[in-house]
């Protein structure tokens, strides 16, 4: 894996003015759908950068795709990390554009945020961005995270959601990305919000086959995965509910620096958001993680059936 070194830190955010909802997501008053004070250019072209799962890496080939339809360069440095590596990375110039999430990245960035729904979440998102970066309008697509047990461990235990973690503390194990375990949406806020404290926390990986191979095996009894993973429905695990809304909606969202989010890159990327659904992303996920496509052949090939461009 390459895990580049971070570059910079977070600065503070920039003041920004108002903002309103748009059936596209948030846009700034000048509707040109900023987050910021706009004036980049793509002329040079862009760097997409990844995080490191599945999902993100069709992700960032889709934005390369549609960008490179509309004439504008692009490079993507896949699998590059967690967000602790990214956004410094983005904000110091390695990478231009970064595919994300709502609410993931809002608690990324404000972990006292109570902002669950989308428009609220775009304009919290504005407000707390690090200096020189801006959020995109959001698109149709989400993919949340999920805390899911076998069926097996749901019917020795009694779990039906989160708040059932709680009456078998100290007794069970959880599986997730390393970061996770510091995480509001995820061990943090479990302990904070639901009272859950775990056993053990295993490190592993974000929805990928070290965490699935653990719960499938029982050396994990939950495990962290994204509700777009097809292996959930196969496999019949139980994704527990969250009564307390400690997971936010998490709709797809470009996060871009400013030196580069001109009219042409907006274009692109809500045109991209309007037409990738939830139900596009599970089946992408698939090709990639089931029938072991190419994560860059399989974004290529939707985006070309799909009119975003040519074949």
């Amino acid at each position: 894996m390459n895990r580049r070194t971070a570059l910079g830190g977070l600065f503070a955010a920039a003041s920004v003015p108002a903002l309103a909802a748009c059936s596209g997501g948030i846009t700034s008053l000048n509707g040109d759908g900023s987050g910021g004070s706009g004036g980049g250019s793509s002329k040079n072209g862009v760097t997409i950068g990844t995080a490191n799962f599945t999902e993100n890496q069709v992700l960032g080939y889709l934005y390369a795709a549609a960008l490179e339809a509309e004439g504008v360069k692009t490079e993507v440095r896949p699998n590059l990390g967690t967000r602790e590596i990214l956004i410094p990375a983005l904000k110091g110039g390695d990478i231009d554009l970064l595919p994300e999430y709502q609410g993931a990245l809002l608690h990324y960035l404000d972990a006292k945020s109570k902002a669950t729904e989308e428009g609220e979440m775009q304009n919290a998102l504005a407000m707390v961005l690090p200096r020189g970066l801006q959020i995109l309008p959001y698109g149709k697509a989400e993919d949340s995270d999920a805390f899911a047990v076998t069926r097996e461990t749901a019917d020795k235990y009694g779990l039906k959601s989160l708040a059932d973690l709680a009456k078998h503390n100290g007794k069970l194990v959880i599986g997730a990305a390393p970061e996770v375990k510091k995480r509001t949406v995820g061990s943090v806020g479990l302990k904070d919000v639901y009272g859950v404290e775990f056993k053990e926390f295993k490190s592993l990986d974000s929805s990928g086959p070290l965490v699935k191979g653990a719960l499938k095996k029982g050396d994990v009894d939950v495990a962290n995965l994204f509700t777009t993973d097809t292996d959930i429905v196969a496999e019949k695990w139980v994704v527990l509910t969250d009564p307390k809304n400690l997971v936010p909606g998490q709709h797809v969202v470009p996060l871009i620096a400013d030196r580069k989010a001109d009219s042409t890159v907006r274009k692109a990327l809500a045109r991209l958001g309007n037409a990738l659904t939830t139900k596009d992303l599970t089946e992408l996920n698939r090709l990639v993680d089931k029938d072991k496509k190419d994560p860059e052949d399989v974004a290529n090939d939707w985006a070309a059936e799909h009119g975003i461009s040519k074949k």
